[in-house]
């Protein structure tokens, strides 16, 4: 029996949300819907510009895989993240705010100079995220981040997509994948962002090169990667790389398939508000379905229900309260507890 249910790699950044119109990204030059990197100066510049016409709306724990654990947590499931934060206001908010999630980490060994990396999130009247970030320490992310007992004594291993834009973070994703290897460790991969698949698809062969267990992307992603317009024919390329692929599909919802079959599952109606984290949330509520023994169509359901919720509302996640709400909504939580009591 192994102690974590999914370990995650990826990058810690505390985002700083906003409301803006699409004429303030016009005039900044900063491209709609996907991230862009900066360097300190880039994004604090934006900052004073933000600041000038716009109120800050939230502050909270960010970062691809992070959101997705903080998800997989508050299900119920067991998670630990390596990532990498400095001795800084931002580094200690992060700790604390995984802490509160229930995600297990090994920040408080960490004695880093520099700064905590930040992610500017700007939400756009039609729901649309537009992201840019400052890195910061993260950039930095390695092998000395990554806890190599604990990689071998979970079921998954979750990179995030992010990770391709660095050689020293993907040096350590190349580290982590044998260990996992060593260890019957089950490995599932985000793309993250479609700007890693157009900017960095390199990084993302190599993380793709050796296969993985379950890859996660959205519709415009998987046809970018695989160069192939349309729903089906992506997803049977990207089954090259992986023994199970989910495509999401935002409002319609999601298609899961394997060589064998595909499984729609369907989407939630629900207002848009707040675009960011959707992605996120769904892989965290599918992870945690899979590895508590629903049903690849019960946890993806769970998973398209999780994702509409959190785009109702600004920020990438939602309360513990509000997602066992959800399990219970859909008549999952005992489903959960039969597997449970099965695989004891």
């Amino acid at each position: 029996m192994k102690s974590y249910d999914v370990v995650g790699v990826g990058n810690a950044l505390v985002d700083q949300e906003f409301k803006v119109t699409d004429e303030f990204l016009a005039a900044h030059r900063i491209e709609k819907s996907i991230m862009t990197l900066l360097d300190e100066a880039q994004q604090q510049l934006l900052l004073k510009e933000l600041h000038k016409q716009f109120k800050l709306e939230k502050r909270a724990g960010g970062g691809s895989a992070a959101n997705s654990l903080v998800a997989f947590s508050q299900f119920g499931g067991k998670a630990f993240y390596c990532c990498k934060v400095a001795n800084d206001d931002d580094g200690n908010f992060y700790q604390e705010d995984l802490e509160r999630a229930g995600v297990k980490t090994h920040l408080v060994k960490q004695d880093n100079d520099g700064h905590t990396g930040k992610c500017v999130v700007m939400v756009t009247p039609d729901a649309e995220r537009t992201m840019c970030t400052f890195l910061g320490i993260t950039i930095d992310f390695s092998t000395d981040e990554l806890e190599d007992a604990v990689v071998a004594d979970s079921h998954y291993l979750y990179v995030e997509g992010y990770l391709a834009t660095s050689e020293i973070a993907r040096n350590a994703v190349q580290k982590a994948r044998t260990i996992a290897e060593e260890n019957n460790t089950k490995i599932a991969l985000t793309f993250s962002d479609s700007s890693m698949v157009k900017y960095y698809k390199e990084g993302l062969d190599e993380f793709l090169q050796a296969g993985v267990e379950v890859l996660f992307c959205n519709q415009e992603e998987a046809e970018l990667y695989t160069g192939i317009e349309g729903l089906e024919p992506a997803m049977d390329k990207l089954l090259d790389y992986a023994k199970q692929v989910v495509i999401t599909r935002g409002k319609h919802g999601a298609l899961i398939g394997t060589r064998e079959r595909r499984i729609q599952v369907p989407g939630f109606k629900v207002e848009a508000i707040d675009t960011n984290g959707a992605g996120d949330m769904f892989a965290g509520a599918y992870l945690y379905g899979i590895t508590q023994g629903l049903t690849p169509a019960q946890a993806g359901t769970l998973a398209s229900r999780a994702a509409a919720e959190v785009v109702s509302h600004y920020g990438p996640r939602l309360t513990t309260e509000r997602q066992q709400e959800l399990l219970a909504e859909l008549n999952l939580t005992q489903d959960v507890d039969v597997a449970q009591a099965q695989a004891n």
